[in-house]
C-alpha cells in the first residue's frame, strides 16, 4: 500500500469517526454528555495537579530547605549587624558632619546592606553573579546615556555635599531665587521661600551659579541709604543719624567689631546722600531693616531734618488758560 492510499484511508477513518461521534452525540442524552465532559475536565485537572505536585516535590528537597533556612538565619543575623553598624555610623557622623550629610551616609549604608543581601541569597541558590554584573554594566551604560542630566546632578551633588556651602535651615539665594533650605539631596536641594512655596533646585544649577548663603555667618551688615536737604545742618544731621542705632533693639551697639556708623557719601541732585551702617544677628535682619527705617524717620522729624522728595506744584493763572506745571525736587 503506497502513501497516497494510506492518507486516503486515514481521511476516511477520521471522517467516519467524526460522523459516528456526531450521531452518538445526537442520540446520547444531554446529561450524559455533560457528565462525560465534566469527567474529562476532572481528569485533566488531576493530571495538572499531579504535575504541580511533582514539581513541588522536586523543589522541596532537604538541600533546598537547608539553603532556605540558612539564608533566613543569615539575613536575620546580617540585619542585626546592619542595625548596629548603622547606629554607630550615624552617631559618629553627627559629631563631624552636617545633618544632611548624615542622612546621605545612612542611606548609603542601607543601600550597601540591601545589595549584599540580594547577592548572598542569589549565591546560595547557585545563581552566577557574573552574568548579573555584566547585564548591570550594560544597563548602567544605557541609563547613563539616557539620563545625562540626572548623572550631572548626581556628580554635582557630591560637590555640594563635600563643599559644605550650606546646611539645613540656611537662607540662601541661587539665580534670583531665595529661601530657607529644607533638604540637601544628592540630586537637588529643596528650599521654601518667604511666601512658603517649595522650590527644587538641581545641584548642577547650584554648582554653575553664584550661591549666596545669608546664614553662613552669625552677623550681617545692613546699609541704610538716605538723603538730606542741602539746607540742613551737616553736623547736627550726622549726630541725629548716629543716635538712631540706640533706638533699635536688634542692632549691635556694644560690640567694637560691629559698631554702627554714619557717613556722608556723595552730593546728589536733590540732596546730600548719607549711609547708616549697622550690624545685627542674621536671624534679626528683617526686623533690623524695619526698626532702622522707622527710627530714622522719627529722629529726623523730631529734630527738624528734612528729607528731599519729588514734588509737583500746579499754578492756575486764570480760568481761560491751561494750568502750568512746575516739577520741583
Amino acid at each position: 500500500m503506497n502513501l497516497k492510499k494510506t492518507n486516503l484511508f486515514a481521511a476516511l477513518g477520521l471522517a467516519s469517526g467524526a460522523a459516528f461521534a456526531q450521531e452518538a452525540a445526537e442520540t446520547v442524552p444531554v446529561d450524559v454528555t455533560e457528565a462525560a465532559r465534566e469527567a474529562g475536565n476532572q481528569f485533566w485537572a488531576a493530571l495538572h495537579i499531579e504535575e504541580f505536585t511533582e514539581f513541588v516535590k522536586s523543589f522541596v528537597t532537604w538541600p533546598n530547605m537547608l539553603k532556605i533556612i540558612t539564608s533566613v538565619l543569615a539575613i536575620v543575623l546580617f540585619y542585626i549587624v546592619y542595625r548596629v553598624i548603622k547606629h554607630l555610623v550615624e552617631k559618629a557622623a553627627k559629631k563631624a558632619l552636617e545633618q544632611h550629610t548624615v542622612k546621605l551616609v545612612t542611606k548609603a549604608v542601607s543601600y550597601v546592606f540591601y545589595v549584599l543581601m540580594v547577592m548572598y541569597v542569589l549565591s546560595c541558590f547557585g545563581i552566577k553573579l557574573s552574568a548579573i554584573w555584566g547585564a548591570a554594566g550594560i544597563a548602567g551604560v544605557a541609563i547613563g546615556f539616557a539620563a545625562q542630566t540626572s548623572v550631572s546632578n548626581l556628580i554635582s551633588g557630591l560637590f555640594v555635599v563635600t563643599d559644605k556651602a550650606m546646611k539645613i535651615g540656611d537662607f540662601i539665594e541661587v539665580g534670583g531665587i531665595s529661601g530657607t533650605v529644607d533638604e540637601v539631596g544628592i540630586i537637588s536641594v529643596k528650599i521654601h521661600t518667604l511666601d512658603n512655596q517649595m522650590i527644587r533646585i538641581p545641584n548642577s544649577t547650584i554648582i554653575n551659579s553664584n550661591l549666596k548663603n545669608y546664614s553662613a555667618f552669625p552677623f550681617r551688615r545692613y546699609v541704610f541709604e538716605l538723603s538730606v536737604d542741602y539746607g540742613s545742618d551737616i553736623d547736627k544731621t550726622l549726630e541725629v543719624l548716629k543716635s538712631v542705632p540706640a533706638r533699635c533693639p536688634t542692632v549691635l551697639t556694644d560690640d567694637p567689631d560691629h559698631a554702627p556708623n554714619a557717613v556722608y557719601t556723595t552730593l546728589g541732585d536733590s540732596g546730600i546722600n548719607m549711609n547708616l551702617i549697622v550690624w545685627c544677628k542674621s536671624p534679626d535682619f528683617l526686623q533690623t531693616k524695619h526698626d532702622v527705617c522707622v527710627n530714622v524717620l522719627k529722629a529726623f522729624n523730631e529734630n527738624g531734618v528734612n528729607i528731599p522728595f519729588n514734588r509737583m506744584d500746579v499754578t492756575i493763572l486764570n480760568e481761560n488758560t491751561v494750568p502750568s506745571v512746575n516739577l520741583k525736587a
